[in-house]
């Protein structure tokens, strides 16, 4: 990811919470030179300094067999974004542009074959995506459990190399930034208020 000096992001645990907030990404993978996507909730476990993406494929789906045999694999985490107009700028000399956050993560995956593992994998999606549903689950006949089970392949990315950026307005003036806060503040869009919420933190950083 082409990322200027300016935008480069490398907090680890700033990035690795980011991910877990926007946690639905694509991964992409390569088949005889074609590159191959999916869109695919994950689960994003830190342990010590690695970092741990899981989540399942649709058995039906067959880009899950370009992650057997440690193949690298890239995973994208992006979400909130928004339009930057000029009127925002204090020179007329401006022209539009795009906020946003993205993380690129490399790494190698596997195929989590072993029943138990997967169970486990599905019940830690169900505890980070919706913790009230377990019990619901638990009460699911064995048998129905085991046939879901079946119709999907867990697998989990060891992190390898993670590229992130943060594109919020650094390359102009303090007040040019926090009327582009107040701005995304006011707006009706999700995207565009987590977009102010993220240029106040990186001011507030810059004056610590």
């Amino acid at each position: 990811m082409y990322i200027p000096q300016g935008n480069l992001a490398t907090d680890t645990g700033e990035i690795t919470a980011f991910m877990q907030r926007f946690s639905f990404a694509a991964i992409i993978t390569a088949r005889n030179g074609l590159p191959l996507a999916t869109h695919l909730p994950f689960v994003v476990v830190t342990n010590g300094n690695d970092i741990l993406l899981r989540s399942h494929f649709a058995r039906a789906n067959s880009q899950w067999q370009e992650i057997q045999d440690n193949k690298e694999v890239l995973v994208i985490f992006s979400e909130p974004h928004a339009y930057i107009s000029p009127k925002h700028y204090e020179k007329e000399l401006n022209v539009p542009t795009w906020n946003y956050i993205a993380v690129h993560a490399y790494g190698q995956g596997r195929i989590i074959s072993e029943t138990a593992a997967a169970f486990a994998l599905l019940e830690q999606t169900i505890n980070t995506y919706e913790a009230e549903y377990k019990r619901q689950w638990d009460s699911l006949p064995s048998d129905y459990r085991l046939r879901m089970l079946k119709g999907i392949v867990a697998f989990e990315i060891a992190v390898t190399d993670l590229q992130a950026k943060k594109k919020l307005s650094q390359n102009k003036t303090e007040n040019e930034q926090r009327r582009i806060i107040d701005s995304l503040a006011k707006s009706g869009r999700d995207n565009e208020q987590q977009i102010a919420q993220y240029m106040q933190e990186n001011l507030k950083g810059r004056h610590v």
